[in-house]
């Protein structure tokens, strides 16, 4: 049940309440979004949120609240910077609550994750990805491949080969990007010549 607090209340709550959190708070940011040069300006918009929306009451479950708020603030944020696509979006909209906090950070970070494989498979060359797609994502077999693409079977291997090869080295060239800064990509690349 919420009870409505006015400043003074809603100031004491947060202080005892809230602050106490703020390394859980972090560490979910941090697990959860791939800039980390904004972690902090993420943790102070998650604080504002919180703060206007216990005004209106108080929450019976503090640390539940909590997250989903971050949660609902890296929605946000994904939808407004296009980091991810629209419908990867939607779908993360649609998860329902987790019984544990644990479990819906798990399926918060398997869907970002997935959302940077999709990203890293659009960079393939198109038939390279269109492979990949039929052979690792539809299921089919390296012969229904080569049938319906008109390519031979050794093709489709070498295909399925350098394209599997392409996205281990993208989503690679990306975490550490993204935890060393954007200077990583770079030396990767050069890495690779």
């Amino acid at each position: 049940m919420r009870s409505v607090m006015d400043k003074r209340e809603c100031d004491e709550w947060f202080v005892t309440e809230v602050l106490p959190l703020e390394g859980r708070v972090t560490a979910y940011l941090r697990r959860n979004w791939r800039a980390r040069h904004e972690i902090d300006d993420l943790r102070q918009e998650v604080y504002a949120r919180i703060y206007d929306a216990a005004r209106a009451g108080r929450p019976a479950h503090v640390g539940s609240f909590i997250m989903r708020i971050a949660r609902n603030l890296l929605i946000d944020r994904a939808r407004r910077e296009r980091v991810v696509s629209i419908d990867f979006v939607d779908d993360l909209s649609r998860l329902g609550e987790a019984p544990e906090l644990a479990a819906t950070e798990r399926h918060m970070t398997a869907r970002l994750e997935l959302g940077r494989l999709q990203q890293v498979l659009q960079t393939l060359p198109p038939r390279c990805r269109e492979v990949v797609e039929l052979r690792k994502i539809q299921g089919l077999s390296q012969r229904e491949v080569a049938t319906r693409m008109g390519i031979t079977e050794d093709t489709v291997e070498r295909q399925v080969s350098k394209g599997v090869r392409l996205l281990a080295d993208g989503l690679y060239a990306e975490k550490n990007e993204a935890d060393d800064g954007p200077g990583r990509r770079v030396s990767l690349a050069r890495r690779r010549r």
